[in-house]
């Protein structure tokens, strides 16, 4: 067995060996822990980036696994944890395999999981084209790459003889990996992987060398340059065989752009890494010290100071996405971002103040907020990836687009805006032009934040609909029953339209590969089971934290005194509405998103920051006739 894993594994001899046309070999090394880019770029040919492990920490073993599958799900999905992996080398003529009762562990734990998994799906797939498959015995747990379904490495004694296609799995440090680069001809495709686990928030560093692979690796799964998923290692492999690959595997295949940049990718990894870890000293305890002022200003002047500080307080908050936008563009150290968001967004939020009042700057904060970040993910979601409000690759889940910290500020804040900004300019419209603006801006962030091609967000394309089409209503009045079918209808309509402009334009967004492209009725219901399964973790996460049992004691409070609230709006109407459409978005992104305590916590504190405004605005002038109608008239 030796012998024939040797002749597998082994490249050819010279050059000359090997002639035009002979069918690719193709070896996956795995590298020591500690790899870094830079030290992989050093090898002649060889593209380097970085690839996702797993979704959150997981064990080594399950990156051998999802690589060998060519999918992967979040791990608190699975009912239990893998088992330990291990790889018997074989013995007596038999193949290298996962021992029986340990591989039926993992295609059972697989099978509860709510999601198409298939273990060993690679290795199946190589054996289904006639492709030879091995692994020496130093691969560990790594050669599980290349087991099929039924936990067996399939070895290619008959390339003995005759020339075949090989898949081979080896460790390799520099000086083996120099070695093995420099033997690549044709076809032939060298893949280094750190060994995981990686430390925590970071990547494993990969390289890629053969035809078409000299540069910066990326693939359409995370469309980041220097960065890829492990569910992408298989496709990869299958592209250059020549093999399709399965439809159960969700990867796409590796690429290479422009030149090879492991600076580039070395600073990639670093700002990633800290996204998640900043949030809580960035954004919470700036949060907690403006909150903290603006209740200082009320002890120290009373009435008064709240007066003054509230307007400030809101106006801030609504800048500071902006603010993290910036961050993410300058990459400073955490002192200089904490200063640049804690100093930098009332900074902007006072001078617009001073210009603007506080409705013309709540409207400017929002458009420049949400614009900033609309503008971004058209042009390929570069600064949004790397924010703080950003999706957070380093966990695994998402790339590009928008994740669901944003969504929850955007859903709540263009309805919000488009009201302030009707009443600092527009406070004679009529209540169909104001429904109408509150459609149109409606339509324009849905085109930015939902298809797949810019920011790939499902829940934007729920929730700002709904949004709008409850601040429209508002605006036109109308019985109950209208205002239900309204707003019933306006969300099947933009997820019809979404579905269309993904398949469309090739998207490949997550509507269009867990829904639309769904293989049946079991397919979906996997589907809604993961969604409501993260929900409730989502939930029993935050229960834990007082800011979830605060934003739901401002719920009730807000319902118990809705008329009191109603009343601070005084004729300015549109804000009113906004801030109706901007709860209606609120609940609709809690029930559809599998994050809904965490959209539930944001869109209340964006609401309740609003009403605040309107308190500390008290209006001194009636709306000029023309204006929208005071509520006691529209219920004549």
């Amino acid at each position: 067995m030796v012998v024939v894993v040797a002749a597998l594994l082994a490249p050819a001899p010279a050059p000359a060996a090997q002639r035009r046309g002979d069918p690719p070999r193709i070896t996956v090394a795995i590298v020591p822990k500690g790899t870094t880019p830079a030290q992989l770029a050093g090898i002649d040919g060889m593209g380097v980036g970085l690839i996702s492990a797993g979704i959150g920490s997981v064990p080594a073993g399950q990156t051998w696994i999802d690589i060998g599958q060519g999918a992967r799900i979040n791990e608190s999905l699975y009912d239990e944890r893998l088992p330990l992996l291990y790889v018997d080398p074989g013995a007596g003529g038999a193949p290298p395999h996962v021992p029986a009762a340990l591989w039926q562990r993992v295609r059972d734990r697989a099978e509860a999981a709510p999601a198409d998994l298939v273990p060993g799906f690679l290795g199946t797939t190589l054996r289904r084209g006639r492709v030879a498959a091995g692994a020496d015995q130093l691969a560990g747990p790594g050669a599980a790459i290349l087991v099929d379904s039924r936990g067996a490495i399939v070895e290619g004694r008959r390339c003995l003889q005759h020339a075949c296609a090989r898949v081979g799995v080896l460790t390799a440090d520099l000086g083996r990996l120099r070695a093995l680069a420099r033997r690549l001809h044709g076809g032939d495709l060298l893949i280094a992987i750190e060994r995981p686990p990686p430390a925590r928030d970071r990547e494993l560093a990969t390289g890629v060398a053969g035809a078409g692979f000299h540069g910066t690796l990326s693939s359409d799964s995370t469309r980041m340059r220097g960065y890829a998923l492990s569910t992408d290692i298989a496709p990869t492999i299958l592209e250059r065989l020549g093999l399709p690959v399965p439809d159960e595997m969700n990867g796409e295949p590796i690429e290479a752009t422009g030149e090879v940049d492991s600076g580039f990718v070395e600073r990639l990894e670093d700002r990633l890494a800290v996204v998640g870890p900043r949030r809580g000293p960035v954004i919470g305890i700036n949060l907690l010290i403006w909150v903290g002022l603006a209740a200082l200003a009320g002890v120290a002047f009373g009435t008064r100071g709240l007066r003054a500080a509230l307007p400030l307080l809101a106006v801030t908050v609504t800048y500071l996405p902006a603010a993290l936008l910036l961050t993410a563009a300058l990459q400073p150290s955490e002192l200089a971002e904490r200063l640049i968001a804690g100093i930098g967004a009332p900074a902007l939020a006072l001078a617009t103040l001073r210009l603007a009042r506080p409705y013309g700057a709540l409207a400017i904060a929002g458009a420049v907020s949400v614009l900033a970040y609309a503008v971004d993910v058209a042009a390929g979601s570069t600064l949004t990836a790397l924010s703080l409000m950003g999706p957070n690759p380093a966990a695994g889940v998402r790339f590009f687009g928008i994740g669901n910290e944003l969504e929850a500020t955007v859903v709540a804040l263009v309805p919000i805006a488009t009201g302030a900004a009707l009443v600092a300019w527009a406070p004679r419209i009529s209540p169909r032009g104001a429904a109408l603006t509150f459609v149109l801006t409606g339509l324009v962030a849905v085109a930015a934040f939902a298809p797949g091609r810019f920011g790939a967000d499902v829940g934007a394309a729920i929730g700002i609909p709904i949004g709008a089409a409850v601040a429209a209503v508002t605006c036109l009045g109308g019985g109950r029953r209208r205002r239900l079918l309204v707003v019933i209808a306006v969300p099947i309509v933009a997820l019809a339209a979404l579905g269309a402009a993904d398949l469309l334009l090739g998207g490949n967004a997550h509507l269009t590969r867990s829904v639309l492209e769904a293989g049946g009725l079991d397919q979906l219901a996997d589907v809604a089971e993961r969604r409501l399964r993260l929900s409730a973790g989502n939930f029993s996460h935050y229960a834990r934290t007082p800011m979830l049992w605060i934003a739901a004691l401002a719920i009730v409070a807000g319902i118990a005194q809705r008329r009191r609230i109603e009343a601070w709006f005084a004729d300015r109407r549109t804000a009113w509405a906004g801030l109706g459409g901007a709860a209606a978005a609120t609940v609709a992104g809690t029930l559809a998103n599998d994050s809904g305590a965490l959209l539930l916590m944001i869109g209340t504190a964006l609401c309740a920051l609003t009403a605040g405004l309107a308190w500390a605005t008290p209006q001194r002038h009636h709306a000029r006739r023309g204006g929208l109608p005071h509520r006691q008239e529209r219920v004549r």
